[in-house]
């Protein structure tokens, strides 16, 4: 399914991160993790040094798709998606940035329109390269340190992840697959479908609850089920 006529289509994904082999591995490069991935599953031509990054090109419904990982060193990512969308003459709502997430738990994906930067550095630059907080966001949970990590937060982003790495593909894969929504069909039908709950989820939600109560492990509560704010 293509973009709807209402929503210009994406022209440009991008996977923030710091460049070289040092941080390769780093759970704050989960973002290049995930652009790369990408590429490889839509047969992205090949790299080029463009736009102060890494730069790829392939076709997508709203015809040529730009894959861009910044080499300008994350708080800087700025100075690098700024200079393609001008070239690319994209408006921030074509734009899709995926970064890494420490307010979500490790293993969550969530796809946002706009927003402030919460707290991200690179975000905060391509805010500031774009003149704009209306680009879009697929945020990969790394969730936050432990207790017993024994590091402040910009010691955990720095971090290789220590998860199985099969917990770590998945994350990369989950994300893969809800930036192709987005690229085929729109950021807001990709969230729609990729947060809903799996069928009966609610339901099984409610009998859980009911055994425990008839159990006596715990009082009954009501199912809740607040509006996604990350949409």
């Amino acid at each position: 399914m293509a973009s709807s006529v209402s929503e210009p289509g994406i022209g440009l994904v991008v996977g923030l991160g710091n460049p070289g082999p040092r941080y390769a591995g780093n759970r704050h490069n989960v973002g290049v993790m995930v652009l790369d991935e990408l590429a490889r599953r839509i047969d992205a031509g090949r790299p080029a040094n463009r736009f102060g990054g890494t730069y790829r090109e392939a076709r997508g419904p709203a015809g040529k798709l730009g894959l861009l990982a910044p080499q300008t060193f994350m708080n800087d990512s700025g100075r690098s998606v700024g200079p393609a969308a001008g070239s690319l003459r994209l408006v921030p709502a074509q734009i899709l940035v995926i970064h890494d997430e420490i307010d979500l738990p490790f293993g969550d994906v969530r796809g946002k329109r706009g927003g402030g930067s919460g707290g991200h550095n690179g975000l905060r630059s391509v805010e500031q390269g774009l003149g704009s907080r209306e680009f879009l966001r697929i945020r990969v949970g790394i969730g936050r340190q432990p207790a017993e990590f024994g590091g402040d937060e910009a010691a955990w982003v720095l971090a290789n992840f220590s998860e199985p790495r099969q917990e770590v593909q998945s994350l990369i894969d989950r994300a893969v697959v809800l930036a192709q929504a987005a690229v085929d069909d729109g950021i807001d039908a990709a969230i729609a479908t990729h947060h809903a709950r799996p069928p009966g989820a609610r339901a099984r939600g409610r009998a859980e609850r009911r055994a425990e109560a008839g159990s006596g492990e715990g009082p009954v509560h009501a199912d809740p089920d607040p509006a996604d704010d990350d949409q």
